[in-house]
């Protein structure tokens, strides 16, 4: 009898001992995926938000998630503005140059709309003449980090190497601050947010975007046209990517008719939450 109850003690014992390191080991994955840094704003998490939204195609603002917005809103970010505005926001992201900006400067040129650009080190480094004239227009230059790496990723030296090395030539170059940043792949952490913040940046999201940086999917000028002037919507913050030959032969058109629709184009330093 001693014997059987031996057995069984030594068998819970093990079962406890395996319940323990399995309990153990499934912590270290969550730990790893949602780590935590402790900052002088409290506990952030290091956790990969990817940044989406969801059309409602009735010019109506879409839903943009409630908690990836409210963390956006918490950092003092930019995503969509006030709903009752007509204010619209017009940003370009620009890794590379190909052979567009100059014509999509134009069109802002005689449509007299501020715009915000987004760019690169490889940007500035191969065509700084277009980024002189994006200055020279009265247009933002957004920063888009150095390598356009995932800044979730990153550590916090690591984020300001991408950030602030990009700062200093565009500073250094142009004599030009910048002071808005567009998270590469739209993905960001409440830690990446902190860290922007603490360099002074303000981190810039979108409230509509579609499939247009895809070069192989060009020569759908009407399919662009369509997506565009159905969504806009009051606050509206718009992504294009310059190297799209679509945005660049719509654009005036786009423009203009967003005007008739009673919408006003504004720089982001007038935002309006």
């Amino acid at each position: 009898m001693m014997k059987v109850i031996e057995k069984v003690k030594n068998k819970y014992i093990i079962l406890s001992c395996a319940i323990i390191v399995f309990s153990f080991a499934i912590s270290l994955i969550v730990l790893e995926d949602n780590k935590t840094v402790t900052t002088s704003a409290g506990v952030l998490s290091t956790k990969k938000i990817e940044w989406g939204i969801k059309r409602n195609d009735n010019h109506e603002q879409p839903d943009l998630g409630r908690v990836n917005k409210q963390i956006i809103d918490d950092a003092k970010g930019i995503a969509m503005g006030n709903k009752e505005s007509k204010k619209v926001y017009l940003t370009f992201d620009e890794g590379y140059e190909a052979g567009n900006t100059e014509k999509i400067l134009q069109v802002l040129k005689e449509n007299n709309v501020p715009a915000t650009f987004f760019i690169t080190a490889h940007y500035v480094n191969t065509s700084s003449e277009l980024v002189q004239k994006m200055i020279d227009g009265g247009h933002t230059i957004g920063n888009h980090t150095v390598n356009h790496k995932s800044m979730p990723s990153l550590n916090e030296e690591e984020t300001k190497k991408e950030v602030m090395n990009l700062h200093e030539v565009i500073y250094n170059k142009f004599g030009y601050e910048m002071k808005y940043i567009r998270p590469p792949k739209g993905e960001y952490s409440e830690t990446s947010l902190k860290y922007c913040n603490n360099l002074g940046y303000t981190t810039v999201m979108w409230s509509f975007a579609y499939d247009d940086w895809d070069e192989n999917k060009q020569g759908r000028e009407e399919y662009a046209k369509k997506k565009v002037l159905d969504n806009i919507h009051n606050g509206a913050v718009i992504l294009l990517h310059g190297n799209s030959k679509d945005n660049t032969n719509i654009l005036d058109y786009c423009i203009k008719e967003i005007k008739n629709m009673g919408y006003e184009f504004s720089s982001l330093d007038q935002f309006e939450r």
